[in-house]
């Protein structure tokens, strides 16, 4: 009997490979999507360690096309898709809003939005027939509030919960289990330790592989009782939403 796919497209050391090792341990074949082998390494090897079957396809989250076609692939040389998760981000841009170019705002409307469409959109027919499938949608804070600091991430954002939202309302009554995944924290990852630096404390930032196990959680949820938002934060974060 085959194994079933998982797709992440956005699989880098941090979140990407820790949801690649997750799935992959609970018996699921991996494909990761993104722009450079390279910076999916991590993410593969462990696929491999786990026992599974990892491949890399490559597409661009910022060009729809690409990704339509990566995905097609996938199901051609892996088999159809049962979890989709969307994990590509922009950088985290500091400027005024006023600073704000059109090639810029063109930029993450398509990373965060366009390109989590044109995933979706791949996998949904197929998902809506047979009754079944998760799709999960990476997100942040940002989503929720604006921003006078960062409002090209909040704007990508927004739009991504729109589309999460949208998606959710018209086909969950189809047995697709659409989800997204506010991440109010800051992950532990390298990057973020090092930009910490002597204030690093690892119990205010969320484990990677803890989060993957909640993104798991969430994909084994009956359909009675489904969460179509989730927010996960450590136990130290002070929120204010």
């Amino acid at each position: 009997m085959s194994r079933p796919v998982c797709v992440i497209i956005g699989a880098g050391e941090g979140l990407g490979q820790a949801l690649a090792k997750k799935f992959a341990h609970q018996g699921y074949n991996v494909a990761v999507i993104s722009r450079s082998l390279e910076g999916s390494a991590k993410a593969l090897n462990a696929v491999k360690q786990a026992g599974t079957d990892g491949h890399h396809f490559y597409a661009d989250a910022q060009s729809p096309e690409t990704i339509e076609t990566a995905i097609a692939k996938v199901i051609s040389e892996m088999g159809e898709i049962e979890v989709l998760i969307y994990n590509a981000r922009g950088d985290f841009t500091a400027c005024k809003p006023l600073e704000i170019s059109y090639e810029q705002l063109s930029e993450v409307y398509n990373l965060e939005v366009v390109g989590a469409f044109a995933a979706a959109k791949s996998v949904l027919p197929k998902m809506i027939k047979q009754g079944s499938g998760s799709i999960f949608f990476s997100s942040a804070t940002a989503a929720y509030r604006g921003s006078s600091t960062h409002p090209l991430y909040a704007i990508g954002k927004f739009g991504l919960r729109a589309l999460s939202q949208s998606l959710t309302k018209e086909y969950a009554k189809n047995g697709v289990h659409i989800v997204h995944v506010r991440l109010d924290c800051d992950l532990d990852v390298p990057y973020m330790k090092e930009s910490y630096g002597v204030n690093y404390n690892s119990e205010n930032l969320a484990n990677p592989h803890d989060v993957a196990e909640s993104y798991w959680l969430t994909h084994l949820q009956p359909k009675s009782a489904w969460s179509n938002e989730i927010e996960l934060r450590p136990y130290t974060e002070n929120w204010t939403y």
